[in-house]
């Protein structure tokens, strides 16, 4: 399709949905559809729900249960490719609208979000305030200044009888300029009065309003409610409706939603509009005029300061007690966090390789400077349950409740540490430094080291955050360089793994029903191999009176895992799982010390050094991240 076409089609489906006709026509749309005269709540929920939802069920995804227990999770489909690591922000938030939809207290308070820079309290109002422009128009009345919604020609005295009819509730009132058309271009006859269809516009300030902060001394309310027209005082009286101008956001937002940005830092007096049109639904008209019927969503943000400044004075109680307060704190699962830099990633302009774990770097220095301390584990272990992970010590699962964690932490853990336009940047700091347009785990360390030492903050902190780079971050990234290294080394891993996985489990096996095995070669029958299990065992610090334990848990979870229909392999128990590829690491990690090290190979050293790049490099690695990852595994693990 050309241009041209494109442009023709558009248009003649923009006429196409367009409506023109009397109130007359309208009444008998509602009649056959009431939902096209919906509230404001009641429309952002349904657009909110029509994408529809997926229920994680804790009994049905381990992970899932490990970070919310038994806590059943709603993930919206609305919001799942733009927000990640804060479901339970967005149950609240959709819970709020289905209350308001439902005419609940909810509908007739101000939706607050509060929380620290860059934790995405914007980015959730602009994907709304996008829900509106991208949503079925509404029908209004035409001309008037808040597209306000027809069914407010009824008279009171007939509502209920139309309501009846219609299968509504019919509420509000209509605006003076309507008002004052009906009885003087139209009679009185609101039958006649024309309808037509409005769409939602942040552009054209039409269903969306949006009041930026404002300076105190130059803080003027017809920003919110409107304003008189000077040059027509000497024509018309002081409360004819005809001098009014009714531009302000709670004008303009009417039937859609007004947006407060940064709304504590407004003087107090400047808000007081919020009380009125949040409990009487009802906002001042300029001048002298009768207050005005508001159908709208307030939805306010700032940062926690200020929110915590503005609460301590007791005076602002007949505000504070019409919110609806959201924290949105940072996000503290590290599988997510590594979803919102590739996401922010994917929008810009760079086409630079990244080697992998090298978001995942970023990612882990956010989160450890968002938790707080611990007296129970340290901070890469409290990263790790935060993440929903297995983490093993000793052989055993370590039993660790997230819930008593979150507990000692204390509800505003996620509130203070690095924002994500910090790490973003850092990102893009080595990407623009990058000489082979290629950026690794180190070169992120190093941005990260280098963007710390420019921020504003206190000495202690700037310290913390280091160290969390140069000592926490290291060593855990200098383990897992170790394995994909290892791995990479060991073409045949899996298959190596395996034949350990199937050794020990027939060995573990005999030993615990007391029975011999049978050599498959020979047919001859075998004591259990002890030797073999404890080289195993050995590898996560089982001891020997512990092993009988071990063995016996060993063959007991694999027999539940294939009574329930599932396949079993060396991963399928995750302290046996690490013991192998300890075990497998610990048999090869001379050999590929040598060769990672060796200036000068011989050909047998040089074929397995080139097959162990080609191996990384089919894990993500390019010829120069490969290079430098190598170098740095030769200089920095396996020391002598």
């Amino acid at each position: 399709m050309g241009f041209k076409e494109m442009i023709l089609k558009d248009r003649e489906n923009t006429n196409k949905s367009k409506f023109e006709g009397t109130f007359l026509d309208y009444l008998e749309m509602v009649k056959k559809d009431s939902s096209i005269a919906k509230l404001s709540h009641k429309r952002m929920y349904d657009i909110i729900m029509k994408s529809g939802f997926k229920v994680l069920k804790p009994e049905e995804n381990p992970r899932i249960k490990k970070i919310y227990g038994n806590d059943i999770i709603k993930r919206y489909n609305f919001f799942k490719d733009d927000f990640f690591g804060i479901d339970n922000v967005l149950m609240k938030l959709v819970n709020y609208f289905y209350s308001a939809s439902m005419k609940g207290e909810e509908s007739r308070q101000v939706l607050y979000l509060v929380g620290p820079v860059g934790a995405g309290k914007s980015s959730l109002v602009d994907s709304l305030k996008r829900a509106l422009e991208y949503s079925e128009s509404v029908y209004s009345l035409k001309g008037c200044p808040m597209n306000e919604e027809p069914l407010h020609l009824i008279p009171k005295h007939l509502r209920d009888e139309f309501g009846e009819q219609l299968g509504i509730v019919i509420e509000g009132d209509l605006c003076p300029v309507c008002r004052y058309k009906l009885l003087h271009e139209y009679e009185g006859r609101y039958e006649k009065f024309p309808v037509t269809t409005s769409s939602f516009s942040i552009r054209a300030r039409k269903g969306i309003g949006v009041v930026p902060p404002v300076d105190p001394n130059n803080q003027d309310t017809s920003v919110l409610t409107g304003s008189v027209d000077i040059s027509k005082m000497d024509m018309y009286s002081e409360d004819d409706p005809r001098i009014f101008s009714l531009n302000g956001a709670f004008n303009v937002g009417n039937r859609g939603l007004v947006e407060f940005i940064e709304v504590f830092k407004n003087d107090v007096e400047y808000l007081h509009t919020i009380i009125t049109a949040t409990q009487e639904k009802s906002i001042p008209s300029p001048g002298k005029g009768s207050m005005i019927y508001f159908d709208g969503i307030i939805l306010a943000h700032s940062n926690e300061a200020e929110w915590n400044k503005f609460k301590s004075d007791h005076t602002n109680e007949a505000i504070l007690d019409r919110i609806v307060k959201v924290e949105v704190p940072y996000c503290l699962e590290l599988n997510e966090e590594v979803k919102i830099y590739e996401k922010i990633l994917k929008k810009s302009n760079y086409k630079a390789h990244i080697a992998p774990h090298t978001i995942e770097t970023a990612a882990m220095f956010a989160i450890l400077t968002r938790l707080k301390a611990s007296n129970k584990v340290d901070p890469i272990t409290k990263l790790k349950i935060y993440n929903g992970e297995e983490v093993v010590e000793k052989g055993t699962t370590k039993k660790i409740d997230i819930i008593e964690l979150r507990e000692e932490a204390g509800l505003d853990e996620g509130m203070k540490g690095i924002s994500t336009r910090f790490i973003i940047k850092a990102i893009d700091n080595a990407l623009s430094v990058s000489e082979y347009d290629c950026i690794n785990p180190l070169s992120i360390m190093e941005s990260i080291i280098r963007s710390v030492k420019e921020l504003d903050i206190s000495e202690d902190d700037k310290k913390r955050y280091m160290a969390l780079v140069q000592d926490t971050i290291r060593k855990e990234y200098n383990l897992i360089l170790e394995k994909e290294v290892t791995k990479a080394f060991i073409h045949s891993f899996r298959e190596q793994a395996e034949s350990l996985f199937n050794n020990y489990l027939d060995n573990a096996e005999a030993f615990v029903n007391k029975n011999k095995l049978k050599d498959k070669s020979t047919g001859e029958e075998l004591q259990p191999d002890e030797k073999f299990l404890r080289s195993i065992e050995e590898q996560i610090g089982i001891s020997e009176s512990s092993s009988k334990g071990f063995r016996s848990d060993v063959t007991s979870y694999m027999f539940y895992v294939v009574r329930n229909g599932g396949k079993i392999d060396y991963s399928s128990y995750e302290p046996l799982k690490e013991a192998i590829e300890k075990k497998l690491t610990t048999s090869v990690k001379d050999l590929s010390r040598i060769i990672t090290k060796s200036r000068v190979r011989d050909k047998e050293q040089d074929q397995k050094y080139n097959a162990m790049v080609e191996q990384m490099k089919s894990n993500g690695y390019c010829d120069f991240c490969c290079d430098v990852i190598l170098k740095y595994a030769a200089n920095n693990l396996w020391k002598d």
